[in-house]
């Protein structure tokens, strides 16, 4: 059985008008027969933050990429359950009609053109202004302000800047198809932690200013739930625990799985296997 864990004003499921995303009971298999995700269900309201937190191969990624049509590329497909963007069911479209809808993802690992400069790869993330030029300077202007490390940069090919500022880059591209909705996967993988601070800082303030539903997947429970209004928590392709970042904090298996507390102190995540959390959740 799931622990019981006190909800203070959960997302609202069924099509609420202020979601800006639903998905529910999500079923994804690879190659027809690797089933990678069992009956996910999750909502990110409109202007929020969600975490959406597990270890490495729980199954983040492939909810990030069911939700943003990116499924095809690695031969993986929705066999059940829906995806709703803004109330659309949008799980069979394709990526580049996402993109074009305001639904952006930044993908694991820090994605760019190494070959061309800093300036260049944000401006392929402005394809789909077509050829607005002013409100292309405009933008550019935007993300020069929230990263100006970026315009220090901005002729310095894409591959010889940090990877601090390679993921800089990657955000600051999204943001230049003027995104309603952004899903981060993993921004503080590799990553010095006064960076990764920092980049977080600079979400939350686009969140606020800027009104960017957010959906970040990231292994730094820590870090997530500092920043995020709700969480949930992937087990072996499978929702085991909600609730808000408050509650989660608080919650005495995620304090002991994912923040290394426990009633004996501070342990390490190694010492419970994803077996153990399996058994006391599932």
């Amino acid at each position: 059985m799931v622990p019981e864990i006190a909800l203070a004003n959960p997302p609202a499921l069924s099509g609420a008008r202020d979601l800006a995303l639903e998905v529910s009971g999500l079923e994804v298999v690879y190659n027809h027969v690797i089933l990678a995700l069992r009956g996910v269900s999750l909502a990110v309201p409109d202007r929020g933050i969600v975490a959406l937190l597990g270890a490495n191969g729980a199954g983040k990624s492939t909810t990030l990429n069911a939700i943003s049509g990116l499924l095809r590329a690695e031969r993986g497909a929705v066999t059940d359950g829906f995806v709703a963007y803004r109330g659309e069911r949008v799980h069979a479209k394709p990526a580049h009609e996402l993109v074009r809808a305001g639904l952006i993802q930044v993908l694991e690992g820090r994605r760019c053109f190494p070959h061309l400069t800093v300036e260049e790869n944000l401006l392929t993330g402005a394809f789909v202004q077509g050829r607005n030029t002013r409100r292309i300077a405009q933008d550019l202007d935007k993300v020069y302000g929230y990263f100006p490390r970026l315009k220090d940069r901005r002729t310095s090919l894409a591959g010889y800047v940090s990877g601090g500022e390679q993921q800089m880059l990657a955000i600051g591209r999204a943001l230049m198809s003027r995104p309603k909705m952004v899903l981060l996967d993993e921004p503080s993988m590799g990553l010095a932690p006064r960076l990764v601070e920092e980049i977080f800082e600079i979400m939350k303030a686009l969140n606020t200013a800027e009104h960017v539903s957010i959906l970040l997947a990231e292994q730094n429970a820590n870090l997530a739930l500092r920043y995020a209004d709700y969480g949930y928590i992937l087990e072996t392709g499978r929702v085991a625990l909600e609730g808000n970042s408050a509650s989660l904090r608080e919650n005495q298996d995620v304090q002991e799985f994912y923040l290394g507390l426990s009633s004996e102190g501070r342990r390490s995540f190694r010492d419970t296997s994803s077996t153990t959390r399996w058994k006391r959740w599932l």
